[in-house]
């Protein structure tokens, strides 16, 4: 709820495309959204990622973990390759189990808002009817773009957070890290994998936006019709969302991690 309006701002800037651009910049999104449909025009489509985002949260560090205690023997170190890879599984798994058709709901929500009359009455009736017009892969679009980019996000990330966790603590886990290096580690962790990976987030946002049949089909265009820079539009929402939900994200997991142990140690 606190990140969405910049989730909102960054997709529509890579949405718009075409020679005379709707939107002159992030502040111009939000002021034409508030002008025409108030300030709840910025959440069109929250429902979408909030129905998402238990299972999606669930999944990422869940599978982290277990893949984590598999490769480490139960023992909670890793070496460096090693975190790379438990969180590359833990992307790829939320990616092809929710996080897929969820973004292809809430693109499609929020492009269907840039028409002067919607289509969509809300996340029920979009997904229906995407679902009957287009089959089940109607809405898994982007699906080989989404794979990357959640893959490479999360092996980013956990690479990151584990090893500043580990440069902390000199290795040593019975030592607690404060929950604001953790939030700030989270918040390293998040700004890199949006330099990092980006033009997979632009991909992505294009093709689950229906104008494209293939990947490569889209990359073409957007090379063709806006070079290297369209492969970086909405860098900088996305930035300020991803940097602010990966702090949060981490933080509370931690925060819920040492209630649980005092619960049941």
């Amino acid at each position: 709820m606190i990140v969405f309006p910049t989730e909102f701002v960054k997709t529509q800037l890579q949405l718009d495309t075409g020679k005379e651009k709707r939107y002159t910049g992030s502040l111009d999104v939000v002021r034409q959204t508030v002008k025409q449909r108030g300030v709840t025009g910025l959440y069109r489509g929250v429902q979408v990622l909030l129905t998402g985002a238990i299972p999606t949260y669930a999944l990422r560090f869940g599978t982290f973990d277990h893949l984590k205690g598999l490769v480490s023997g139960g023992q909670g170190v890793l070496s460096p390759g090693q975190r790379m890879l438990c969180g590359l599984g833990a992307g790829v798994t939320e990616a092809m189990l929710v996080v897929t058709w969820i973004e292809t709901l809430k693109v499609r929500l929020i492009a269907d808002q840039r028409k002067e009359k919607p289509r969509f009455r809300g996340l029920h009736h979009a997904a229906t009817t995407i679902v009957r017009e287009e089959g089940l892969t109607g809405i898994y679009r982007g699906v080989g773009p989404t794979v990357c980019k959640q893959g490479s996000n999360q092996a980013i990330r956990f690479f990151l957070m584990e090893t500043m966790r580990g440069v902390y603590t000199g290795g040593d886990l019975s030592v607690q890290v404060p929950y604001y290096f953790v939030a700030l580690f989270g918040f390293i962790a998040g700004g890199s994998s949006v330099l990092c990976n980006t033009p997979f987030d632009v991909i992505k946002t294009r093709m689950q936006s229906g104008k494209y049949s293939s990947s490569f089909e889209c990359v073409q265009h957007l090379a063709r019709t806006e070079g290297v820079r369209g492969f970086y539009k909405g860098c900088l929402p996305r930035l300020n969302r991803v940097c602010l939900e990966v702090a949060f994200a981490f933080t509370i997991y931690d925060t819920v991690q040492k209630l649980f142990k005092k619960m049941w140690p």
